[in-house]
């Protein structure tokens, strides 16, 4: 008797963390899709505009100095395939809870982690300009978002 009831009992566990992991995925995939998750993972730049919160931002790169020469990934993620699809990756979950949950600032503001990405990519596509700049402060490292805060998107 014993027996029967551990394999009743493994077999209910087992159903039970099946149905779990069903809902899981599918709530998952319904939400991916709900979402446009799959936009997310192109280049295309009106896939940052799914969220309302980035209309304003959307618009003023449209009018900025940078559209002819460059797209939200070129700026907001590291040139290198892992760096690019790791912040991707934690981007797009911390975005999916701040939008599900509703607790996100408005206007949005940049994580200081994507602020150190976006200030690398500055470097990486103007690093001769900015070489030179260094040079003239002591070799510290000048900022170049804090005095070109409008650069992509400003007019």
């Amino acid at each position: 008797m014993a027996h029967w009831l551990t394999t009743r009992t493994a077999l209910i566990a087992a159903v039970a963390l099946g149905l779990a992991a069903g809902s899981a995925a599918g709530v998952g995939f319904y939400t991916f899709v709900y979402a446009r998750g799959a936009s997310y993972m192109t280049n295309d730049p009106t896939a940052c505009v799914n969220c309302h919160v980035m209309r304003g931002q959307f618009e003023a790169w449209q009018r900025g100095s940078h559209h002819a020469v460059a797209v939200c990934n070129d700026c907001h993620t590291p040139h290198n395939l892992l760096g690019k699809w790791t912040t991707k990756a934690l981007n797009g979950w911390h975005h999916s809870v701040a939008f599900t949950t509703g607790q996100f600032h408005e206007p949005i503001q940049i994580t200081e982690r994507n602020r150190k990405i976006t200030q690398q990519t500055c470097r990486d596509c103007h690093g001769d300009i900015v070489a030179m700049i260094d040079t003239h402060t002591r070799g510290e490292r000048v900022d170049c978002i804090r005095c070109h805060r409008e650069v992509g998107h400003g007019d």
